[in-house]
């Protein structure tokens, strides 16, 4: 039949696509497998501790993220080990919620400063960072400072707290560090987020350290990467002052690509799966389809099409992996494509195979395009385990068994995005414009639990140096079951409750402080019913931007946060005081005071897994 001789003709240039595309992923699965085992060299905790601390600058450009900075700035300023860095926050004049936000939060702590763009947004990233850059600049001519290393970070991202020691140990070689980045895991109904967790763990595990050994360019991944100030101040040198370009719509693609033609080193800190809490920032990425479209079609406009016009296929020692990055623009296309001819060819067997008869389809394929086909579904096999090797050694067996379905949803998603994509680079051709940013909404977690990367009590006293390692084993043995760690450190006199509390604040990300009491209003501290406030220890006492800002002396529990969300429909900003401090404002603000004194605090074990509030 005449559709069996049309899908035939498909299949023979769609099998010598699959069968190149697929032998260039097994190469670099050999080159990963094969040179696993050279290893990589990890400074020790003592070569970090001693490491003289270079200044460093961090940058956040934003646009219309006044939900998420607030909470973002604050956890990070908690649980970053490092002392010598500020952070400068891009904001537009016609963003006056975000200003008011990152204004809000720079009052309470001196390394955020506001960095203002001139204009009026949102025009791209990487203008929204040169003007940061210069903001920066303003700072140190002011203070005499200049600082050595530069750091790009978006509105949601959670900084690991050691990122910044690795970042200035490895800055003493490289021109360019790169942290890895690991989108926060989700449940396994959410099929897109799911399909972002399998990509960078395959892509950060697998891709980027073969990358690397085969001595090809490091694309930057846009946060968690750390710039030598030298390199940067040439890249403006070279480009006529714009040292992030404003054009670009990946321009930490872009940068990456440039900072190697110049001859800069570049070097990617691999996750530790050793580690007990592995190194990497953290981060929500889109979890429908449209979002995931609208971010996807960018990164295919920036790094294939922009990519393609601004630097060509030179210099030719890279052009196997330009042909890496920008073979999706057909690839994306074609996997639908082989999806819909596996399914015809399937039902066309079981429908017109009879016994004693052949299979019409069958009949109008060549005997090599059979034999290329079952080389490529092969490989696709082995593509496939790959791929959930990876994502099961982040996210477990559990998570990675729905893999392989995910990638299906991924062709759908990927062609999508790719047809999107040149739609919106061609018309910007024949109309003679710009590109314009099409910008991802962030979204931030509440509060972090075990798999957000949230370090153990025990290692953030003993990295705040309150417990030594021998003290600390010592409690962990002895401690009584009735008592959690804090509470029995506390008992022993072998730290304070300010230790605690600061500890506390680390671990869970959370702001800990008593607030002044011109930022408590007497309004909103009724914003919740009495009784529930006094039943989980929580007291509200602002409203700001659309979220409600609640103390409390318990780490926040699901339970809590679930209750809490069902009587306001504002966004919670939880901050942690002291129990004494929570009793002398619940009977200072609250309806009645409460019927007894609050009880001791407690913590968690260090070697307890589960999130618990400290009751």
């Amino acid at each position: 039949m005449w559709l069996d001789h049309w899908v035939a003709a498909c299949l023979v240039p769609l099998a010598a696509w699959m069968l190149l595309s697929g032998l260039d992923d097994l190469f670099i699965d050999l080159v990963f497998f094969l040179t696993g085992r050279k290893q990589f060299r990890w400074p020790a905790e003592s070569e970090l501790d001693q490491t003289p601390q270079r200044r460093m600058a961090i940058l956040v450009p934003l646009w219309r993220e006044y939900r998420v900075i607030g909470r973002m700035l604050e956890h990070n300023l908690s649980v970053i080990r490092y002392e010598n860095y500020d952070i400068f926050v891009g904001v537009y004049p016609n963003d006056e919620l975000t200003e008011r936000a990152v204004a809000e939060t720079e009052r309470r702590h001196p390394r955020v400063h506001s960095a203002p763009v001139p204009h009026d947004g949102p025009t791209s990233k990487g203008d929204c960072l040169n003007w940061i850059y210069r903001r920066m600049m303003d700072y140190e001519a002011r203070h005499g400072i200049r600082f050595e290393v530069v750091v790009t970070h978006d509105a949601e991202d959670l900084i690991h707290g050691e990122s910044l020691r690795l970042i200035n140990w490895f800055s003493r070689s490289y021109d360019m560090v790169q942290i890895p980045v690991l989108p926060l895991p989700t449940g396994l109904d959410e099929f897109t987020h799911g399909l972002y967790c399998d990509e960078f763990a395959e892509y950060q595990l697998k891709d980027i350290p073969a990358r690397q050994r085969l001595r090809g360019f490091l694309p930057s991944n846009g946060v968690g990467t750390g710039f030598a100030r030298a390199a940067l101040e040439r890249l403006g040198e070279v480009h006529q002052g714009r040292i992030f370009d404003p054009e670009a719509l990946t321009e930490d693609y872009d940068n990456g690509y440039r900072l190697h033609v110049l001859g800069y080193r570049q070097v990617f800190v691999p996750i530790r799966l050793d580690a007990a809490a592995r190194v990497a920032t953290r981060e929500y990425f889109p979890r429908n389809f449209r979002s995931a479209v609208r971010q996807r079609s960018r990164w295919v406009v920036g790094i294939v099409l922009q990519g393609w016009q601004r630097h060509g296929w030179r210099p030719w020692r890279q052009v196997y992996w330009f042909w890496r990055d920008r073979k999706g623009l057909v690839g994306n296309l074609l996997s639908p494509a082989g999806n819909l001819f596996l399914l015809y060819g399937v039902s066309s067997y079981l429908l017109t195979a009879q016994p004693g008869q052949s299979w019409h389809l069958g009949s109008y394929v060549p005997l090599w395009v059979t034999r290329v086909y079952a080389i490529t579904f092969g490989i696709s096999l082995l593509q496939a385990a790959v791929r959930a090797h990876c994502s099961a050694r982040i996210y477990g067996w559990r998570f990675a068994a729905a893999s392989p379905l995910r990638i299906f949803w991924g062709n759908v998603l990927n062609c999508a995005a790719t047809v999107a994509a040149v739609g919106q680079f061609m018309g910007a051709r024949m109309e003679h414009r710009t590109l314009a940013w099409h910008k991802t909404e962030h979204a931030y977690p509440a509060h972090r639990t075990p798999e957000q990367g949230r370090p153990r009590l025990g290692e953030v006293l003993m990295g705040m140096n309150c417990v030594s390692t021998g003290q600390l084993e010592a409690a962990l043995r002895k401690v009584p079951e009735s008592l959690r760690l804090g509470e029995y450190l506390l008992q022993l006199q072998q730290i304070s409750e300010e230790n605690l509390y600061q500890a506390l604040s680390s671990q869970m990300g959370i702001p800990w402080g008593l607030p002044s009491s011109a930022e408590v209003n007497r309004l909103a501290t009724r914003a919740l019913p009495a009784a529930v406030a006094l039943r989980w220890k929580v007291m509200p006492y602002r409203v700001d931007a659309g979220q409600l800002h609640v103390v409390t002396a318990d780490v926040p529990s699901k339970a809590m946060i679930r209750e809490l969300n069902r009587l306001s429909e504002l966004e919670l900003r939880f901050h942690l005081i002291r129990p004494k401090e929570f009793e002398d404002l619940a009977r200072e603000y609250l309806p009645a005071p409460p019927s007894a004194s609050y009880p001791a605090h407690r913590n968690f074990r260090l070697d307890s897994p589960e999130t618990r509030p400290i009751h």
